[in-house]
């Protein structure tokens, strides 16, 4: 027989592995294991130097050069209306954005989308239902008395406002026309010398210079908190919409003031040390006339006299007696406006408050009406054909989800990096963001406890 093959050879004992490993083979195996666990080694130097580098790197808060404690500045221009900002030069502001954080794309204002609601909002970090200021004017349903932006008793404005937070702290607080500042409650006596009555005349000027001027007190006099109130662009975007030259130039005086402070701060060697907010309620819209919803027309299906209304546009609020039920006036209207047979009657919904989609969070409150009309965005509604209105202008109170009911936010300060652009927030938010900055223990809200960490610069 001839000799067997080298397979066979390979194959002489199966128990054996069929290919034995060399004196060779073990040295390079145990020569790369030991490369491997080197270069590991490496890569987790590497990793922990460069984490440690990023954590030295890292931007803390600026120390103040001659404050010796927070102060925080809050500018709120009515009506600002996200993207007013680019609609002619605003070097002030543009300052403030570029050495300081900005909402990229805007701040949220809660619903409804009115002056009152959200500067009270702003000031005690909770909705509308939580604070009271349901709309910026209102019935009491148990009393019968109306809200009006005039309205100071304490019964009225529920939380607590920064002011009063501060002031129960023995922190010194100053506002200048902020809705609801003039109100004595709690620990808050709104003292004549920081707390003026409202005044619509009394000239921006001599708001900003009040302001600097309590930076010219003794170090301990100063106020911590200081917040300022401005009518414009609001004023011109309501009477000729926001696309008017008119409001452009409002906005320019907005940016004028802004320098306006800025330069006195600079002066005072302070601008650094202070933080300064600046941000609006709401934005704006333009409406016209051929965009107008007749509660009339809805007359075949169901009456909604005119005594019911609470108020029409853009928050259509209906408070039927006790005995009409609002579930059916609710059912007859909408089917009215479905029918196709109302003018611009698909651009209103209307909702039982409870109903209403949970993150408007406006139903948790007896003030709020049991009947919320929602329009869409530049529609109005009136009673009827005769009613007076404008033929075009501005308007807000939509939906708060709406892009052109955001406002802005721009923050200057030690705790804000400079140059950084956040995520749009709403402004619910605010609250804590202030407390945390002039280490206040704040009171119960509905914004998020871990927001200030989100936003602000670790303290050193």
């Amino acid at each position: 027989m001839g000799s067997p093959s080298s397979a066979s050879q390979l194959r002489e004992d199966p128990s054996k592995p069929l290919l034995h490993p060399t004196s060779s083979t073990r040295r390079y195996r145990t020569t790369l294991f030991c490369s491997c666990l080197v270069l590991l080694a490496l890569v987790a130097v590497a990793i922990a130097s460069t984490a440690s580098s990023r954590s030295a790197s890292a931007p803390t808060a600026r120390p103040p050069s001659k404050l010796s404690r927070p102060v925080v500045i809050i500018v709120s221009a009515d009506g600002f209306r996200f993207g007013y900002q680019f609609k002619t030069q605003t070097p002030n502001i543009r300052q403030l954005i570029a050495a300081g954080t900005e909402a990229e794309e805007g701040l949220i204002p809660v619903f409804p989308s009115l002056t009152f609601p959200n500067h009270y909002s702003i000031a005690t970090g909770l909705y509308p239902p939580y604070h009271g200021i349901i709309n910026n004017y209102f019935t009491d349903p148990v009393t019968g008395d109306w809200f009006t932006t005039a309205s100071h008793e304490p019964h009225w404005w529920l939380g607590e406002p920064l002011w009063q937070t501060a002031a129960a702290q023995g922190v010194a607080a100053a506002t200048y026309f902020w809705p609801g500042s003039e109100v004595i409650k709690g620990s808050w006596t709104c003292p004549p010398k920081f707390c003026p009555k409202y005044n619509g005349s009394v000239p921006f000027e001599q708001r900003v210079d009040t302001l600097l001027g309590f930076f010219d007190l003794p170090s301990g006099e100063i106020p911590a908190l200081m917040m300022l109130y401005l009518e414009q662009p609001d004023l011109q975007g309501h009477e000729l919409g926001p696309d008017d030259p008119e409001v452009t130039k409002a906005v320019a005086r907005v940016d004028q003031m802004i320098g306006r402070l800025i330069a006195g701060l600079e002066r005072r060697g302070i601008f650094e040390d202070v933080t300064m907010i600046m941000l609006g309620d709401h934005g704006m819209v333009g409406v016209c006339r051929k965009k107008t919803i007749f509660l009339d027309d809805l007359a075949p299906w169901v009456q909604i006299p005119e005594s019911w209304v609470q108020s029409y546009s853009p928050l259509l609020a209906i408070r039927p007696p006790a005995e009409v039920s609002s579930s059916e006036v609710v059912a007859k209207m909408n089917e009215g406006l479905s029918s196709g047979k109302v003018e611009n009657g698909e651009y209103l919904r209307m909702f039982l408050k409870e109903d209403l989609p949970e993150r408007l969070h406006y139903s948790a409150s007896s003030r709020i009406p049991p009947i919320i009309g929602m329009l869409g965005e530049a529609y109005t509604v009136v009673q009827n054909r005769t009613s007076e209105f404008s033929e075009c202008g501005g308007a807000h109170g939509y939906d708060n989800a709406l892009f052109s009911m955001r406002t802005i936010f721009i923050a200057h300060g030690p705790r804000f990096e400079r140059g950084r652009k956040i995520p749009s927030f709403k402004n619910v938010e605010i609250y804590n963001l202030v407390t945390t900055i002039l280490n206040l223990n704040g009171a119960p809200n509905n914004g998020s406890a871990s927001f200030p960490n989100s936003v602000l610069l670790p303290s050193t």
